[in-house]
């Protein structure tokens, strides 16, 4: 090894020194840039940006291009470390001879960790929305002059990838605002600051865009329905009888939809046939019942939950038959059914008091009615069924047993235990329920 001198210790020992000093210090900046950028909130920037905050308005404009803002800052973060790591090599060599190399890779290796990750890394992660609006004009620039290379460099990336058979889109959403609120709720219901019921009416409200009336209505077979070419007496009975206000009226058979009758409706007609100056009770055999109902509204079973309530809105109404491409009756569904996707069971003085679509039992077994729907049940229960081949839980175990079992049949699959309690003729009527 080469004795150190005073001669070593020039002017451009010094120079190559400071710039090793400053290359580190860029390396800094650009890793805390990095994290600062892709960590903080948009939400967050927005509300900075909507109170004139320049800094934070541009941090909203470049994360909107996380491949070319990324790639821009390895780019920039990976030349000065190396720069840097060449001129300590060349600096400690002249120091220590043959022996600078390993000392340049100790010296650096730490330097850089300490220095140019962890320590930026760490500030950036604990005030992400405030470093990044505090960067973001200066890596835009950082951006407009590496624009050419990285151009170059995401081409190449693609071409290696689409070797490998993986195609990439340079157009598609880094995230996804759903998948990002859904995901704090998740950790904020975990970590207590968010109750179950805040979680499931916030969820509810983002998934109505993604389900459609066929996964909520009430299927026809539960359909209370009125022969029109019944006497209008026994109309007017079933309708003061039904807990409904709207009941769909049919004739020759319960496809036949002909009209809606609303128990106002009727009702004042019924008082205006008494109230004639011929009229009285009697007169009531020769009301028209067809007159007096409103026509039918009718919508495809595949239309989306949230343009189904603008529609409900819309035309001031709240009651609509559910049709599949065939044109054939496949239930009903109201503006209720949509709401209680948000907030849950709505129930007033008129319901009728049925049973719970489950219980559970001493063993810790869950009694389940087949017809309820797999996302009542997840979300009642926090659990995780998959609802994508089947809307009820009887579907469910018919659609994996591939057949319609019969009574005390016992199946496992998504983590769960299922026996079938009771069965009326092809219809699974309740179900035992385990997790396993």
């Amino acid at each position: 090894m080469d004795p150190v001198t005073p001669a070593t210790f020039d002017i451009t020992f010094w120079l190559t020194a400071a710039g090793i000093i400053l290359l580190l210090a860029l390396s800094a900046f650009f890793s805390g840039s990095e994290t600062a950028l892709t960590a903080a909130s948009r939400a967050k920037l927005r509300a900075r940006a909507d109170k004139g905050e320049a800094g934070a308005e541009a941090a909203l404009i470049i994360t909107e291009d996380n491949e070319r803002l990324i790639g821009s800052l390895l780019l920039g973060n990976n030349v000065v470390n190396i720069l840097a790591a060449s001129l300590a090599t060349a600096l400690l060599t002249q120091l220590f001879g043959a022996n600078g190399v390993a000392v340049a890779t100790l010296v650096m290796t730490t330097l850089v960790l300490i220095f140019s990750e962890v320590l930026p890394k760490t500030y950036a992660i604990t005030r992400p929305e405030a470093m990044a609006s505090k960067v973001a004009r200066l890596v835009r620039v950082l951006i407009r002059v590496l624009s050419p290379v990285v151009a170059v460099v995401r081409a190449i990336v693609r071409v290696i990838l689409l070797a490998f058979g993986v195609k990439t889109d340079p157009d598609s959403a880094m995230f996804s605002v759903r998948d990002e609120i859904a995901g704090a709720l998740a950790i904020g219901h975990q970590e207590g600051t968010v109750e179950k019921e805040d979680r499931d009416r916030l969820l509810g409200a983002l998934d109505l865009a993604e389900r459609t009336v066929e996964e909520i209505m009430l299927h026809r077979s539960q359909i209370e329905m009125i022969d029109a070419e019944a006497s209008p007496a026994a109309i007017l009975s079933a309708v003061l009888g039904s807990p409904h206000t709207r009941l769909p009226l049919y004739k020759g058979e319960r496809e036949n939809v002909v009209g809606v009758i609303h128990a106002k409706d009727l009702l004042r007609a019924v008082e205006k046939t008494v109230r004639d100056e011929d009229g009285n009770f009697a007169s009531i055999r020769d009301l028209d019942v067809l007159a007096v109902a409103m026509p039918a509204y009718f919508v495809p079973e595949t239309t989306p939950l949230d343009e189904q309530m603008r529609e409900f809105l819309k035309r001031r109404t709240h009651f609509a038959l559910v049709v599949d491409e065939y044109g054939d009756l496949k239930g009903l569904i109201t503006l209720e059914d949509i709401i209680e996707e948000i907030v849950g069971e709505i129930s007033d003085e008129f319901d009728l008091a049925g049973e719970q679509p489950f219980k559970k039992t001493p063993e810790g077994d869950f009694l389940v009615e087949g017809t309820m729907t797999i996302r009542d049940l997840n979300r009642a229960l926090d659990w995780h069924l998959p609802d994508e081949e089947a809307n009820t839980v009887a579907g469910l175990v018919i659609h994996e047993a591939q057949t319609i079992p019969a009574e005390g049949q016992v199946f496992s699959f998504h983590g769960f235990h299922f026996e079938v309690v009771s069965r009326k003729e092809n219809r699974l009527a309740k179900l035992k329920i385990r997790p396993l």
